[in-house]
């Protein structure tokens, strides 16, 4: 049979025309149908534009609606993206043979397995196959892959120095909407939220990040003017505040920017507001005391109170997948880790936690593997992947290896 259909086709010189091929017949048998004769299309061959694609019944109106694509680099592997969703597209082949047939009713010219001529209509020839698919390509959801988008924004972080009006002469280093959509294998939705997680803002028509140094010049200015004009952590009036900052020559996208960064904006009386959020706050000062490297931890405590605004109160947990603790003796050390900065693929988030630690408590590692999502797999399952348990006994903590 492999032979006559290989013969079959090297003289299948004919392009299919896209006319019918019994597809109809085909269908038929599910209503009832006992049997149905199957025949070569006379333009039967390889056809390299035709692939099964294997879909769950939810994915349909996104593939039907033409609600999907397809991304992905030339060096790497491609992923279907519908709005909100990314899937793994992997080719999977297929033992038996699955024979493609056109729809409609059977009126194509085709050959019968004996390679001779026959009648589309006739009783022995109602299905006319033009391909045989050697397999399909199967599709799984899997993460948003934006560990690329990070290093993408990194190339060339917003500074204060930037004149915003004039728009930027050279554009290396900066991506639009839709260029990152080009770069970044992730849905529209996955990739807006991984702007959002990595407070990102467009300006000029540009995504970017602001740098370090500016964010704490611009959080400093509305602190400042916090105290001088009177207002409020808790509501500081935004017409009043970027008034104040655009005449004090900051910007007023940077500055709003900056507000929803650390605080939440609420409506009172037709007027609008921004309550500074304390942790938020507390957590980048924080940052700039660590910036200085290691340090006991008593002396942080000390510069960290010494630091924050007048009225707010640190504590150590707003510093949980912030900071690690090291123990030294009688002395406890502390020194900056972010999750923030840590890859956001299972094997490489572990691999990085490992080059850290060798072993980790689970009270410290489950800080830093909660954000990790993996459709259809656990926290359990990427602990029994990536890592080794060990326990000495039931009262203990259990300790947590590389496997």
């Amino acid at each position: 049979m492999d032979a006559e259909m290989e013969d079959a086709e090297t003289r299948a010189e004919i392009e299919w025309d896209g006319g019918g091929g019994g597809a109809d017949a085909v269908l038929a048998l599910a209503a009832g149908g006992a049997s149905v004769s199957l025949c070569y299309h006379q333009a039967f061959g390889r056809h390299d534009d035709l692939v099964l694609l294997e879909a769950a019944d939810d994915l349909l109106p996104d593939l039907l609606q033409g609600r999907v694509t397809i991304r992905g680099r030339p060096d790497e592997e491609a992923v279907l993206c519908t709005p909100s969703a990314t899937y793994s597209m992997k080719f999977v082949g297929t033992s038996n043979s699955v024979f493609l047939i056109p729809p409609g009713e059977p009126s194509a010219p085709c050959l019968r397995p004996d390679n001779t001529s026959g009648d589309a209509n006739a009783a022995d020839a109602v299905a006319a196959a033009i391909k045989l698919a050697p397999g399909n390509i199967e599709l799984v959801r899997t993460a948003p892959r934006l560990d690329k988008l990070r290093s993408l924004l990194r190339e060339r972080p917003y500074t204060l120095d930037e004149d915003l009006g004039d728009g930027f002469q050279h554009k290396k280093g900066l991506y639009t909407w839709q260029d990152l959509c080009k770069l970044i294998q992730a849905s529209d939705g996955e990739l807006l939220d991984g702007l959002n997680t990595l407070s990102a803002v467009e300006i000029d028509g540009f995504w970017r990040t602001v740098d370090a140094t500016s964010m704490n010049t611009i959080l400093d200015m509305i602190l400042h003017n916090s105290v001088l004009h009177d207002w409020p952590l808790n509501a500081v009036p935004e017409n009043d505040v970027l008034s104040v900052m655009e005449s004090d020559g900051f910007a007023h996208k940077i500055v709003t920017h900056c507000l929803n960064r650390f605080g939440t904006k609420v409506e009172q009386e037709g007027r609008s507001f921004w309550s500074l959020d304390e942790k938020c706050v507390c957590l980048q000062f924080a940052r700039r005391v660590l910036g200085a490297g290691k340090m006991k931890l008593a002396n942080f405590m000390d510069k960290w109170k010494r630091s924050v605004p007048s009225g707010m109160r640190v504590d150590l947990q707003m510093l949980e997948g912030e900071v690690l603790y090291d123990k030294l003796g009688a002395e406890t050390w502390v020194h900056a880790f972010s999750v923030a900065d840590l890859p956001l693929t299972p094997a490489e988030r572990f691999a990085a936690l490992f080059r850290e630690r060798l072993k980790w408590e689970w009270k410290d590692l489950q800080l830093y593997i909660r954000d990790l999502r993996v459709p259809g797999v656990s926290s359990e399952g990427l602990l029994i992947k990536y890592t080794r348990r060990t326990q000495p006994s039931s009262e203990a903590e259990p300790i947590f290896t590389a496997r």
